[in-house]
């Protein structure tokens, strides 16, 4: 059977390098350029074969190589075949999540950067997002003081409406490269904020900056936002310093045994 004469010409013959890394750079291309959508058919593995100008071997390497980074999913049937695959925001967010866990990053670079992120968030935030959106962060922020605030909180519930606040913050900004990266974060470690509500003597503060971050912004104050949010990451630079020290004092004997036994 001759192959459909319609289908159109993506790819151009490869004959130098490495040929198959070669016919995955041109289809990535073609994803990345829009010439192949999300859901649509790649040409058939002859019709393959013959604009690239190559063999069977090369093309199914190719199909696996890009079947492994997330870019192409593999049918079977009648309408069987290779086609792009639609990426989902989670997907994004899983593998950036599971990249920062695998990569060991220290605490102060992370409040770092998460501090000048929900700067910006914040500030986009108030501008973009509507009324109702704003009563909405204020009304969960309480609801997560109000949890805090009980005599045994329960800190699983607390890390679960501290992840839900920061996104909806993320969301709230109207840029969606934001709300990827918090997702992501929030999926990863969450900037170690749960050592603040771990610490009973963070824990009120905690909560009441996050009331009073919401209220800001439900009020449309950019600077009180930006205060409480430099007053977070202050507390939880401090606490984060305070659980190091803990945990070198308590290495320490052990430390100064081994020295006056060494001094022995």
């Amino acid at each position: 059977m001759s192959e459909d004469k319609s289908i159109k010409q993506l790819f151009i013959p490869v004959s130098i390098g490495r040929i198959s890394e070669e016919v995955v750079l041109q289809i990535e291309a073609a994803i990345f350029d829009g010439r192949l959508k999300p859901g649509e058919r790649l040409p058939s593995e002859r019709e393959m074969q013959t604009q690239f100008g190559t063999g069977r071997g090369v093309i199914r390497e190719a199909v696996k190589i890009l079947k492994q980074k997330g870019l192409l999913e593999v049918r079977k049937g009648v309408k069987g075949g290779a086609y792009v695959k639609h990426l989902e925001v989670s997907n994004i967010s899983e593998s950036l999540a599971l990249f920062l866990k695998q990569n060991q990053v220290s605490p102060e670079t992370l409040i770092e950067f998460r501090e000048s992120m929900d700067r910006t968030i914040t500030t986009l935030a108030i501008a973009r997002s509507t009324a109702d959106e704003k009563e909405e962060l204020l009304k969960e922020a309480l609801r997560f003081e109000a949890i805090l605030r009980e005599p045994e909180p329960d800190l699983e519930a607390t890390a679960e409406l501290d992840r839900k606040l920061n996104i909806m913050l993320a969301c709230m900004a109207g840029n969606e490269l934001f709300e990827w990266v918090m997702r992501a974060l929030q999926m990863g470690f969450s900037s170690h904020d749960f050592t603040l509500y771990e610490n009973a003597s963070y824990r009120d503060k905690a909560a009441t900056n996050w009331r009073e971050t919401a209220r800001a912004v439900a009020e449309g104050e950019p600077m009180k936002a930006l205060s409480f949010i430099g007053l977070h990451y202050a507390l939880l630079r401090q606490c984060v310093e305070e659980m190091n020290g803990d945990a070198a004092s308590k290495n320490a004997p052990f430390l100064d045994e081994n020295t006056e036994e060494e001094r022995s």
